[in-house]
């Protein structure tokens, strides 16, 4: 092992940095998670803090918004894999079809490009866009004489506004992937099966969607292990006191209890306690895909 090594040092040279950032930014910081096992005192530091073992733990399994914090963050988790999951995926194979390459090109720029607006800026058009008096969604369904919505400050409809929302933004991203994974098929297969008579939608579901299903198992395995982890910036701007029963998630509620009530330890169990349950699913998910014949991260 040693003299392998010592012959390809060159290429374990050039992997040294990014094992040192990964070292110092990722590992060394996962010290201070001792803290949610702690009562956390600025000016005690992190060893000075005295110990108090499950206490926080306790705390938070019989608080009043355990459930409702649990419940919002995985219905807006599950709601998202659900509806933005599989649209890459047949907007890929559309692409992939389309026989006007201007076309192609045109569609492919149109879906990218939301990709690259920013989470403040997307919140802010939505605001403008789903206004309830200026608003053009809300003006056309004043035109068809109905009342306009509280899109934005009604508790039902906020997941749907910030789950369609996303897939509007990311949809067209997420295809790139699929695109790569069906350039790499064989084009032999789709000339036997045009031979044997195939329909295009005979190639989607014989060719096309095996040779992508280790793609498309790999990218569903990751999503199912970062379900818990609902963004933090997009959910905040959007969340106000009258969405607050559906918008309130995991993720904002660290911030306000850590940062704004400046209950660090709590604030960290809260944090490790959603990391551990996202782990816990990776590797469930994982094993899942495994015993299946599926392909797996490891």
């Amino acid at each position: 092992m040693a003299s392998k090594i010592w012959r390809n040092y060159q290429l374990y040279l050039f992997l040294l940095p990014t094992l040192i950032y990964f070292f110092i930014f990722s590992y060394i910081p996962m010290y201070g998670v001792t803290i949610a096992f702690k009562e956390f005192k600025p000016h005690l530091g992190i060893l000075g803090s005295p110990w108090v073992g499950f206490e926080h733990f306790e705390r938070f399994f019989r608080s009043d918004q355990f459930w409702s914090l649990i419940q919002n963050t995985l219905g807006l988790s599950i709601y998202q894999l659900a509806a933005g999951f599989p649209l890459p995926i047949i907007l890929a194979i559309l692409l992939n079809y389309a026989k006007f390459h201007r076309l192609k090109k045109t569609v492919q720029t149109m879906t990218y490009v939301p990709h690259f607006i920013s989470t403040v800026v997307l919140v802010g058009m939505m605001s403008v866009l789903l206004s309830p008096q200026l608003g053009i969604v809300n003006v056309i369904i004043k035109s068809l004489g109905s009342d306009p919505v509280l899109f934005m400050a009604d508790e039902d409809w906020f997941r749907s506004v910030y789950v369609w929302s996303g897939v509007w933004q990311n949809a067209g991203w997420g295809t790139i992937i699929y695109l790569a994974a069906l350039a790499g098929i064989d084009p032999g297969l789709h000339e036997a099966a045009i031979v044997d008579g195939a329909s295009k939608l005979r190639r989607i579901w014989h060719v096309d969607l095996p040779g992508i299903a280790p793609t498309i198992m790999i990218l569903l395995i990751l999503n199912m292990g970062s379900i818990m982890a609902v963004g933090f910036e997009k959910t905040f701007l959007m969340q106000n006191a009258l969405n607050l029963a559906t918008s309130e998630v995991i993720s904002t509620y660290v911030y306000k209890v850590g940062l704004l009530s400046s209950q660090y330890s709590f604030a960290a169990t809260v944090g490790l306690f959603n990391s551990v349950i996202n782990f816990m699913l990776l590797i469930i998910v994982n094993r899942t895909a495994k015993a299946f014949g599926q392909n797996s991260l490891w």
